[in-house]
């Protein structure tokens, strides 16, 4: 299992998109939120690649996108210094186009996942992919560790949110506290909301309450 401080992490780069466009697709192919969303894993395989071909662009225009030396691993954070603006009508159009008919679930996920975000400022883990001929290596921890570090340095939080029990058991061993989850209709599916509180002389400060409700940006 690699070291923390063996692993080479970088900033990703628009030459870097093949690769970890790659990564992201396939991390997150399999998975019940997947089956959900597309249920036909044909039509899923092309539909995510579009989706994370405009989240990893996203990523590098609005975000902060780390990745490895060997491009097998990449993390995708946002600031939110300042409570999110919701739903937005670009967001939409982005959105039903990379997804098509599948736009109305991932449009009521994103919807959800906007609703349900904390209001305290603190830097947003949006994805974070390791290619699945590399999982279980320590890789995705390793990637983490850097962005955790400049956090506490700048004493900030980290939010997510995870989609299974595996995933939340490893933010877990990276500090974080798993809040009240979100329950995705129709199968019932749980979304944990994940909180990696600011480092405080007594421990690491507590999930943040519910935030307020917000009406979607027009």
């Amino acid at each position: 299992m690699p070291d923390t401080h063996t692993v080479a992490v970088r900033r990703a780069t628009p030459e870097n998109a093949g690769p970890l466009i790659a990564v992201l697709a396939e991390a997150f192919h399999d998975g019940p939120v997947a089956d959900w969303l597309i249920p036909d894993p044909a039509d899923r395989r092309v539909v995510f690649y579009r989706y994370f071909r405009d989240a990893f662009q996203h990523g590098l225009a609005h975000g902060h996108v780390d990745t490895t030396a060997d491009l097998s691993a990449v993390a995708i954070w946002y600031p939110r210094l300042d409570p999110p603006q919701g739903h937005t009508r670009e967001r939409q159009e982005a959105l039903e186009h990379a997804t098509g008919p599948y736009a109305p679930k991932f449009t009521l996920m994103e919807a959800m996942f906007d609703a349900f975000h904390p209001d305290e400022p603190h830097h947003y883990l949006a994805y974070l992919a390791v290619d699945p001929e590399q999982q279980n290596r320590g890789i995705g921890a390793a990637l983490l560790h850097e962005h955790h570090r400049q956090l506490d340095k700048l004493g900030l939080p980290a939010y997510l949110e995870a989609s299974n029990t595996r995933n939340r058991q490893l933010y877990r061993r990276l500090g974080y506290t798993a809040g009240p989850p979100l329950i995705l209709p129709t199968d019932g599916l749980p979304i944990w909301r994940m909180w990696r509180g600011r480092q405080t002389p007594t421990g690491r400060s507590p999930f943040p309450p519910a935030p307020q409700p917000r009406r979607p940006t027009r």
